[in-house]
């Protein structure tokens, strides 16, 4: 469908301009395929008489054959007119104005077409800072104004839901066609308004296969650290697009390749660099991730984490136990090693807990102390320290033969899993059963 498509592009007289629009009949979208919360948003919009759009990856997806994730909508309407139209609505960001409509757990992400930049009136449309990072891009304009604003050509795809119409800005379909990201407009001045383009290169590189074209490549790795300036909290959100949609493997090595996996994860590029170990591990627990997604399986954000961070960790807990003894070491070493990474990307808590009891599990999986198996089988993070286990001896680690031992006791002594409940405290002593916190007598 997409060559043909692309054949009936060549013989246009019009295929050099810089938007094509194509008839539902050269093309396979079908409404059928966008979900019906997506639909509704474009409907109540038109038919509010604003002008609306499906856009973007939702578009190139569909193009391509594939189901697309999410579905975002582009439209003429201010941020305020379309929260007026949906109660179930809610304005967020304030460099980046939007509007998300929630429907449950489906969430269509609704943002008013963009406009040039020499059109802004005042800071609160639009402010740069001296690299030229865009800190306020909230000038409107039309939809040809917001084609030239998106980031990829492969991107700017808009599907009418009136005329079931694509149109194609800047080549877009052209460049699915040659599996190729090409960024709109100068690459380095692009970058420099948001870094995070860097990102999005190499995740689309990633997941479409595609490459990313030599001019879009080229200043990639010279600009890689002006990721530094980006949000510790938006990294982490970047990082988890990377890292689980399936492609990890592949993402991990076109992030090395341009020096951008050190601006997210700078302790465990250094521990990488310095031992091959360190490396395969990461290596191999990306592919074993990329397997499991493929597979329908779940997986967990704080796995991952915890194998990043692992080398790190160890590494500092060497250097503490020429001072204090290997337990302890090993605490502070992890509280350092997750302080220090917060400063890149930021680490929510509910992944810093199960990353903690994932390593602080390992010592007592391997000494296998008979008083604590069933403590440790019954713990609610045993399956995933369990998993950490079998990658440390995947790749060559000899934990006298500790998975092994693990796997023959489960098959031995097969039982539902039932988290045991654990008891945190308030800030005023007291649990979540209401019960206080024991006072300690005051010493005499």
């Amino acid at each position: 469908m997409l060559k043909r498509l692309i054949s009936k592009l060549k013989k246009s007289p019009t295929a050099e301009s810089s938007v094509e629009v194509i008839p539902r009949k050269s093309h396979g979208i079908s409404r059928t395929q966008i979900s019906e919360n997506a639909l509704k948003v474009l409907y109540r919009l038109q038919k509010s008489g604003f002008e609306a759009h499906l856009v973007g990856g939702g578009v190139r997806d569909l193009l391509l054959g594939q189901e697309p994730k999410d579905f975002d909508i582009a439209t003429d309407a201010k941020p305020e007119q379309v929260h007026k139209l949906f109660r179930n609505s809610r304005l967020i960001g304030r460099r980046f104005r939007l509007v998300h409509v929630v429907f449950g757990r489906d969430v269509i992400e609704v943002a008013t077409f963009r406009g040039s930049h020499d059109n802004a009136q005042g800071k609160q449309e639009s402010k740069q800072n001296e690299s030229g990072m865009l800190l306020r891009d909230n000038v409107y304009g039309s939809i040809d104004e917001d084609a030239i604003r998106r980031d990829f050509t492969i991107n700017a795809l808009y599907y009418n839901t009136k005329d079931f119409s694509v149109r194609s800005y800047e080549g877009g379909i052209q460049d699915i066609y040659n599996a190729s990201i090409r960024m709109i407009g100068d690459p380095e001045t692009r970058y420099r308004e948001d870094p995070v383009r860097m990102l999005r290169a190499v995740r689309f590189a990633g997941k479409l296969g595609f490459d990313i074209d030599k001019k879009t490549d080229a200043p990639i790795r010279q600009l890689a650290p002006l990721l530094q300036d980006i949000p510790a909290a938006r990294l982490f959100e970047e990082a988890l697009k990377l890292f689980m949609a399936g492609h990890a493997h592949s993402t991990f090595e076109l992030l090395q390749t341009r020096d951008l996996f050190k601006q997210l994860f700078p302790q465990t590029q250094a521990a990488i660099d310095n031992d091959s170990f360190y490396r395969d591990m990461v290596i191999q627990a990306l592919k074993n991730s990329d397997l499991r997604i493929s597979q329908g399986k779940s997986l967990t954000p704080a796995f991952l984490l915890s194998v990043f961070l692992w080398p790190c960790m160890l590494e500092r807990a060497k250097q503490l136990q020429n001072e204090i003894p290997a337990g302890p070491a090993m605490q502070q070493a992890a509280q350092e090693v997750i302080s220090k990474q917060q400063q890149s990307t930021s680490i929510p808590k509910r992944f810093v807990f199960p990353m903690r009891d994932i390593w602080d599990l390992q010592h007592r999986l391997v000494k296998r102390l008979p008083k604590s198996i069933d403590s440790i089988y019954g713990h609610e993070r045993f399956r995933a320290a369990y998993d950490f286990i079998l990658l440390r001896e995947e790749v060559g680690e000899d934990l006298d033969g500790t998975g092994q031992w693990w796997t023959v006791y489960q098959k031995d002594n097969p039982r539902e899993y039932v988290p045991r409940p654990r008891k945190r405290y308030n800030k005023r002593g007291g649990n979540r059963s209401g019960d206080r916190k024991p006072r300690r007598r005051p010493e005499s």
